[in-house]
């Protein structure tokens, strides 16, 4: 009797690098992996969509749409090249238009996609009725998603086998147009029995031929028993990833199940170990320059008490990082069971893991619930869909309160067809205002990645990629700190400073006379100042108020950004602004002043 044949996706390209590198790999130096996977074999790839299309033009001042055209063209016509998209957020973080849901799917197309897999994390099947419909409109395979995770201890009402088939169901009601159904388990939580009985279910009640899969992580530990477990209970397809972006916070690695699977009955892809191990050793040769963090490489025991998905995790501790508070990540981790329990049960997946992951940190860094992540909070308030059960109701008015919006039931799509800031025309009015050309890429780009979309598009984009060589550099360049020219900043003034070793001639200048104050400190009338300090670490993206300008408790002085939100700087009683410390774009840390209040 032949052994029955299983699909594998390998998932290298797209979530592999996600998961370990938080999506910053540059296309040149990975395409020759490519070329080796195609030889060994890999005729179905993960290579663009989900994070993997913002994180291109947010840290690697690269084009997605160029990278999937020169990934098509080393793999081939017949490749089926796959990417991730969730429903009617498609590759944002926010809610798009019709509009912008259709534009997705025909660009996409465009460049190369074979599949689009698309998954709502609410689950809200409304979500995935119009991007599918859109997805099958283009001539793309459509792959609906229902997405998994196991819920904290203690907590009940979703994310069960009969959570599962309510959806499930649906889906098939609903009359989605699709081509393949996936089980998706980005926090890799889900216990290797209730996947079994999942598929199981899922095996009975969809049509015969139906093709069935399973997408997890190796986040907590078991994702080769639950991959195990579904290859049992009658799936057709199983992801998995090419060492050194394999196992840890990434899909099981591809030699892995291999090996797993010695002497049952399953193909895995016709795949063969001496043809995987050559093409392994060429995508470390690729990456070898680039730094792995510890964590992406950890199976993390506590991960089911708080899910937190691979793909989000490394991204998060990289960001973290980049402001100087990773020693926080534990106590972020922790807080996430209160989040997860109180916030309606979405599952942890973008975006909603990174609302779960934003309000984790806001409840450590400001104190619990005393500020609301902007997209935690319109969640819970409905604005991205139906969670699985209803969120806690304090929470839901705290975040009424903070965020200035009352609960809604109205469908997402519809609410995001009514934001005028949602549409084709705002795009292109945007690109217009900076005399950018007028494409539909440009415009999706522009829609999708806001203004870092634009910045890119002028040529301004930033790169942030973390490569040991590099970091070698800046460790030995260290030794010689000191010497050289800076830029300070006194009481608001900028002034240029020359710095030198031994009794040399030093001069200090003020910097074309510019203040970094909007505008010049005012004088202190009285002892009754107060400081407005950064609660967390960022950039500050806007200046609202000016020095001498009189504001009112609560009023938005400035807005930082920090970990992909938007901070708001308040004033915490009346008064009038004496100084503004800081100027656009200039980075601050935890407790700087970034202004003073009289």
């Amino acid at each position: 009797m032949a052994k029955k044949f299983i699909d594998v996706m390998d998932t290298t390209f797209r979530d592999g690098f996600q998961s370990v590198y938080g999506g910053r790999v540059l296309m040149n130096d990975f395409f020759p992996a490519v070329e080796a996977a195609k030889t060994a074999g890999i005729n179905h790839f993960e290579f663009g969509g989900g994070a993997r299309f913002q994180s291109l033009y947010f840290y690697l001042r690269e084009d997605a749409f160029e990278m999937m055209d020169k990934f098509r063209k080393i793999v081939g016509p017949d490749a089926n090249l796959q990417t991730l998209a969730r429903g009617v957020n498609t590759v944002m973080l926010d809610t798009g238009s019709k509009e912008l849901i259709d534009l997705h799917a025909k660009m996409f197309k465009k460049h190369g996609t074979t599949t689009i897999r698309n998954f709502d994390a609410l689950n809200d099947v409304e979500n995935l009725k119009y991007s599918g419909e859109r997805i099958t409109h283009h001539g793309l395979k459509h792959e609906v998603v229902v997405t998994m995770m196991d819920l904290p201890p203690g907590c009940h009402g979703a994310h069960t086998v009969d959570f599962y088939e309510k959806t499930l169901r649906e889906i098939l009601d609903s009359g989605i147009p699709y081509d393949s159904i996936c089980f998706k388990d980005a926090s890799g939580t889900s216990n290797p029995h209730k996947v079994y009985e999942t598929i199981n279910m899922a095996r009975k009640l969809v049509p015969e031929g139906t093709h069935l899969r399973l997408h997890t992580h190796e986040t907590a530990g078991v994702s080769v028993s639950a991959y195990m477990a579904a290859l049992e209970a009658g799936v057709d397809g199983i992801d998995m990833a090419a060492s050194p972006v394999s196992g840890g916070t990434s899909q099981p690695d591809i030699l892995t199940m291999l090996h797993a699977t010695k002497g049952l009955d399953f193909d895995l892809g016709g795949l063969e170990i001496d043809k995987i191990l050559s093409y392994e050793k060429e995508l470390q040769s690729c990456l070898s320059d680039y730094f792995v963090p510890p964590e992406a490489t950890m199976v993390s025991p506590i991960i089911p008490f708080s899910p937190m998905p691979g793909g989000a995790l490394t991204a998060n501790t990289q960001m973290m990082r980049d402001n100087d508070i990773l020693d926080k990540f534990p106590e972020v981790i922790a807080a996430m069971q209160e989040v997860v329990e109180k916030g309606g049960y979405g599952t942890s997946v973008t975006p909603v893991s990174q609302f779960y992951f934003q309000q984790a940190l806001n409840n450590v860094m400001q104190g619990p619930w005393n500020a609301i992540a902007p997209g935690y909070g319109k969640m819970v308030l409905g604005y991205f869909g139906k969670t699985p059960v209803e969120p806690d109701p304090e929470v839901v008015k705290i975040a009424s309160e903070k965020l200035g919006l009352e609960p809604t039931t109205e469908n997402a799509l519809d609410l995001a067809n009514a934001d005028e800031t949602k549409s084709l025309q705002h795009a292109i009015d945007k690109l217009k205002e900076e005399d950018i050309e007028i494409t539909e890429e440009n415009i999706f780009i522009a829609a999708a990645c806001q203004d870092k979309g634009i910045a890119f598009l002028k040529g301004e984009g930033e790169l942030n990629i973390r490569k040991i060589s590099e970091m070698k550099n800046d460790c030995e360049g260290s030794s010689n700190m000191g010497n050289g020219s800076y830029t300070v900043v006194v009481d608001g003034q900028k002034f240029s400073v020359q710095v030198a070793e031994g009794d040399a001639d030093i001069q200090v200048t003020a910097v074309n006379g510019e203040s970094a104050a909007t505008s010049a400190p005012m004088p202190s009338a009285s002892g009754d100042e107060l400081d407005i300090k950064a609660l967390l670490p960022g950039n500050v993206w806007k200046i609202v108020a000016n020095p001498g300008q009189s504001v009112n408790e609560g009023d938005v002085i400035m807005i930082l950004e920090s970990m992909k939100m938007e901070i708001d700087v308040v004033a915490p009683r009346g008064g009038v602004i004496k100084s503004i410390n800081v100027a656009t774009n200039d980075k601050v840390v935890e407790g700087q002043v970034v202004a003073v209040l009289g």
